[in-house]
């Protein structure tokens, strides 16, 4: 018999780049070489001092549930970083720790939004935003990126976008996909209109960290924000612990109460022994930061010119994250066809534009979490390709 699914179910979205990669190694199981650039993490190993924490926090007897919002002294350490970093002051009972940062967006939505109040995000913009929302039975609102704009807002939409059905805004700075940055001043005209409605921003700053030039400006710092604020952030990508499942949101001890109602509900806590890493992360060295940072600086510089120098792209230069977003409409507006292609001929595993939305039809998205040498040896596959792509055919039929 047919298994018939909860109508819900047809609202939740995917991540493209888990299926990219699954594509990518089903071609490596077939002796096929292929050069990732599709998936958004970073390819450095956790920083010895942070295993270390977590080793010793199992032989110490960290392998049992804690409180569903996490243990006090981790959530301590997360408010005494964010207190740092964004310059305002942070109690540990405004924290919550998650396995994961998606699980502070699903928790927002699901706390927040009724069935029809409309949420505005950004698109192209990372595709969960949009599940969730949907998920949550909002009304999508999404805000379009321009390239002539940095993919930043453009503010006079913004302000015509809001109204008082908007319950909330999310932002994403730095920007998955295209690395763009919201400038202090943006975030002071997104303050303004958001100040007068019922509207929260749930702002995800997990790529806060990662900033090339100019500094990270967060809305929760400006005045009257703090309180209509929920930082979304974790530390797989500055300390590259992916796999480690920490995350955490920040927001007033109202909404923390919800967040931790959920999680009794979802995954009951994350994990103790992880938690205990967060410590070590997040009060010890940072150099390991600086480094990978200066790195990602350096394959940045190399990825833009590399794709600036093709025939048909053009690639503006990512002020934060790693993750390029050129225009390759010239060559292809159907991005998934080429981005199929690419991989298929080239050997190399990119996304498409329209993975982040539907304004993102025209460009592809790269990572450039790999080696120099990798991002090198795919952009001289993509340069040798993109001679032989025939709009219209699919794949090695592209070949001329």
């Amino acid at each position: 018999m047919n298994l018939d699914f909860a109508s819900r179910m047809s609202t939740l979205g995917t991540e493209t780049a888990f299926e990219m990669l699954a594509r990518a190694r089903q071609l490596e199981a077939k002796g096929r070489h292929i050069v990732h650039l599709e998936i958004g993490e970073p390819d450095f190993d956790t920083p010895a001092h942070i295993t270390d924490a977590a080793v010793r926090a199992l032989h110490d007897g960290y392998t049992h549930y804690t409180p569903a919002a996490g243990i006090l002294e981790a959530r301590q350490a997360v408010a005494d970083h964010v207190a740092r970093e964004r310059g305002i002051a942070v109690d540990a009972s405004q924290v919550v720790i998650v396995p994961g940062s998606k699980n502070v967006l699903l928790f927002a939505m699901l706390a927040l939004v009724d069935p029809g109040d409309e949420v505005i995000y950004p698109d192209p913009g990372y595709p969960i935003y949009q599940s969730a929302a949907q998920f949550a039975g909002a009304t999508l609102r999404p805000i379009r990126l321009r390239e002539e704009s940095d993919f930043r807002f453009d503010l006079d939409e913004f302000r015509a976008l809001i109204s008082p059905r908007t319950r909330l805004v999310v932002l994403n700075s730095p920007h998955n996909p295209c690395g763009s940055m919201l400038t202090r001043a943006d975030l002071e005209a997104v303050a303004e209109a958001v100040l007068p409605t019922r509207a929260f921003v749930l702002t995800d700053e997990i790529y806060g960290r990662i900033v090339y030039e100019g500094e990270q400006a967060s809305i929760a710092s400006l005045p009257g924000m703090q309180d209509r604020t929920i930082i979304m952030d974790g530390l797989s990508k500055a300390y590259a612990m992916t796999g480690w499942r920490i995350g955490y949101g920040v927001m007033r001890a109202d909404l923390i109460e919800r967040m931790a109602q959920l999680m009794i509900n979802s995954s009951s806590c994350a994990a103790a022994f992880a938690q205990m890493a967060t410590i070590a992360a997040l009060t010890g060295p940072q150099d390991s930061v600086v480094d990978m940072v200066a790195e990602f600086r350096r394959r940045r510089d190399i990825i833009v010119g590399e794709l600036n120098a093709m025939e048909g792209v053009g690639c503006r230069t990512p002020g934060g994250a790693f993750y390029v977003f050129p225009n390759v409409s010239a060559i292809d507006t159907d991005v998934k066809r080429l981005a199929s292609y690419l991989l298929e001929e080239a050997g190399v595993a990119c996304l498409a534009g329209t993975s982040f939305g539907g304004w993102g039809k025209g460009y592809l998205r790269f990572s450039y979490a790999n080696s120099q040498e990798n991002i090198r040896e795919g952009m001289r596959r993509m340069r040798e390709a993109l001679p032989r792509y025939r709009p219209g055919a699919r794949g090695r039929s592209a070949r001329a």
